[in-house]
C-alpha cells in the first residue's frame, strides 16, 4: 500500500511538471499574430538621439506603432551607458533574450569584447542585465544576433569583428547566454561584411549581409546553421544613397518575406524595404514607402513575431502614443509638419522631432469632427486662412474653431487613407501644393493628381 501510495504521489507530480510544461509559452507552440520591433533612435540634428532600447509592435508587419510614447523601455547601466543594433530573440522555453552592442553615440573606431544582454518573459519587463564577454581580440562586437541550432543544442551569438584579416562575422556558442564560449569565425566570404541577420525557416537558415565592398546587401542560405556553411542566393539589394543592417522577416500570414535595411545616406534613419515570395530566389521587389512606415528616427532594428496576446499585454504595458502622424500618399517620403508656423509635407526625417507630430482632438466647432493640436506647441492647431494652412495659437471665437476644424472622409484617392474636408468651406480638402498645405475645392470629379494631394495616411 505504501509502495502504491508512493508510486500515485510520483505519477501526480509528473502530470503537474509536465503540464507546466505544456503550458509555457515555447517558440514551436505559438501563433504568431502580430510583430514587436527593437530599436534605437538617432536624428539628424542629433537632438533625437537615444542609446537605449525602444520598442514598436506592428499587425502587419509593415506599418509600426511606437510604444511608452518613442521613449525607452530599458538603458545599459554598465560599458558605455548606451547601446546600439538590439536584437530580441525567442528562446526556445518561449521567453525573451535582448542583445546589443555596447557603444553610446557614434564613434566607430573603438574596441569593445563586451555586448549588454537582458532576459524577458514578455518583454513587458527586462532582467538580469549583464554585459558579457565574447572575445579578447582588439576589435569590437558590433550587431550580436543569436539563433537555436538544433544539431549543436546551443544558441549561435554572431557578431560583426575584424578577425586580423578583414571583418567578418564571428560566433560564439551558448546555452544561457552567460557562459558564452570560444569564438570562431561564422562566415567569410572573401571580402568585409557587416551587419550579419539570421532567419530560421523551418530547416533552413537565411542569413543576409552587408558586402562593405560595394554597399549593397544580399541573402545567403545555409541547410546547417553551421559555420562557413552559406551560399548567397540573391545579387546586391539597395536603396538610398547607403544602407546597412538588414533584416529578415518571415509573414505571419502568408508566404512573403520582408527585407528591411536601415539607410544612412543621404539621409540618416531611414528604412527601406523589399519583398519576395521566394526567399530561396534572386527576386526582391522593393516596397513603395507608402505600403510601411518605420517608428520615428528608428535604427538598426530587429523584427520578431508575437502573439496577439504578447501585442496586447506590450500595449498594456508600455502606452500606445498620445499621437499621430500625417503621411502624404503621393509624396510617401513626407509628413505634415509646422515650420515657421506654417503647415506643409517635408520629407523625414526632420528636426525637431515633435514638429511632425499632432494630437487628433475632437473638432473645436463640432465634435463629430477632428482638429490637429500641435504636440510640441500645444494650444496652437492647424487653421486656414486665406486657403493657407498655419499654426495659430487658439483665440477661442468661432471663426477659429471653425477654421480650425475638419471632417475626416475617406481618402479621396485611396479609401483606406484619409481626406479632410473644411467644415466651414465643405466644398475644399486639406491638399498639398507645392508641398505647402492649404484648402482647396476638391471631389471625386477632380484630377487624380490634385485627390492624391489630398490624401494622407493617419499614422504614428
Amino acid at each position: 500500500m505504501f509502495l502504491r501510495r508512493k508510486i500515485a504521489a510520483l505519477l501526480v507530480l509528473l502530470m503537474s511538471v509536465a503540464g507546466a510544461v505544456a503550458t509555457a509559452p515555447a517558440a514551436s507552440a505559438a501563433t504568431y499574430a502580430a510583430y514587436v520591433m527593437g530599436y534605437f533612435k538617432e536624428s539628424p540634428n542629433q537632438s533625437g538621439d537615444s542609446y537605449a532600447l525602444h520598442l514598436a509592435v506592428s499587425s502587419d508587419g509593415l506599418s509600426w506603432m511606437p510604444l511608452n510614447q518613442n521613449n525607452p523601455v530599458a538603458t545599459p547601466t554598465a560599458g558605455m551607458q548606451g547601446l546600439r543594433d538590439p536584437y530580441i530573440l525567442r528562446k526556445q522555453d518561449g521567453t525573451f533574450v535582448v542583445l546589443a552592442t555596447d557603444l553610446k553615440g557614434r564613434v566607430f573606431n573603438l574596441n569593445n569584447q563586451y555586448i549588454h544582454v537582458w532576459d524577458s518573459a514578455n518583454l513587458t519587463g527586462f532582467s538580469n542585465y549583464r554585459r558579457v564577454r565574447l572575445h579578447t581580440m582588439a576589435t569590437h562586437s558590433w550587431a550580436p544576433e543569436a539563433f537555436w541550432v538544433p544539431s549543436r543544442n546551443a544558441y549561435a551569438v554572431i557578431y560583426s569583428a575584424n578577425n586580423g584579416t578583414r571583418d567578418v562575422f564571428m560566433v560564439n556558442w551558448t546555452t544561457d547566454f552567460i557562459t558564452m564560449g570560444s569564438p570562431q569565425v561564422f562566415f567569410d566570404p572573401g571580402f568585409n561584411v557587416l551587419d550579419g541577420d539570421v532567419l530560421v525557416d523551418g530547416s533552413n537558415f537565411y542569413l543576409s549581409y552587408k558586402n562593405l565592398s560595394n554597399g549593397n546587401l544580399y541573402v545567403a542560405r545555409s541547410t546547417t546553421g553551421l559555420p562557413n556553411s552559406f551560399t548567397t542566393l540573391t545579387g546586391g539589394l539597395r536603396q538610398g544613397g547607403a544602407i546597412e543592417a538588414p533584416i529578415l522577416v518571415k509573414s505571419n500570414t502568408s508566404s512573403t518575406f520582408w527585407l528591411w535595411g536601415d539607410s544612412f545616406s543621404p539621409a540618416n534613419a531611414v528604412f527601406y524595404a523589399w519583398q519576395s515570395s521566394n526567399v530561396n530566389g534572386n527576386s526582391w521587389s522593393a516596397l513603395n514607402q507608402r505600403a510601411y512606415t518605420a517608428p520615428i528616427n528608428a535604427k538598426h532594428a530587429t523584427i520578431s513575431p508575437i502573439t496577439a496576446a504578447e501585442q496586447s499585454a506590450l500595449i498594456s504595458r508600455w502606452g500606445a502614443p498620445q499621437w499621430n502622424r500625417l503621411k502624404s500618399y503621393n509624396a510617401p517620403d513626407r509628413y505634415v509638419r509646422h515650420a515657421a508656423y506654417a503647415a506643409r509635407i517635408d520629407p523625414f526625417p526632420m528636426d525637431p522631432t515633435a514638429d511632425q507630430q499632432w494630437r487628433l482632438v475632437p473638432g473645436l466647432a463640432d465634435s463629430a469632427g477632428v482638429s490637429f493640436e500641435s504636440v510640441n506647441v500645444p494650444g496652437r492647431y492647424l487653421r486656414h486662412s486665406n486657403y493657407a494652412l498655419r499654426l495659430d495659437p487658439n483665440d477661442n471665437t468661432a471663426t477659429f474653431r471653425a477654421d480650425a476644424t475638419f471632417y475626416r472622409t475617406a481618402g479621396l484617392a485611396d479609401g483606406a487613407w484619409a481626406s479632410f474636408r473644411s467644415y466651414n468651406f465643405p466644398d475644399r480638402y486639406i491638399r498639398h501644393s507645392n508641398y505647402a498645405l492649404r484648402i482647396d475645392p476638391l471631389g471625386s470629379g477632380s484630377a487624380l493628381a490634385d485627390r492624391q494631394d489630398a490624401t494622407f495616411q493617419i499614422t504614428y
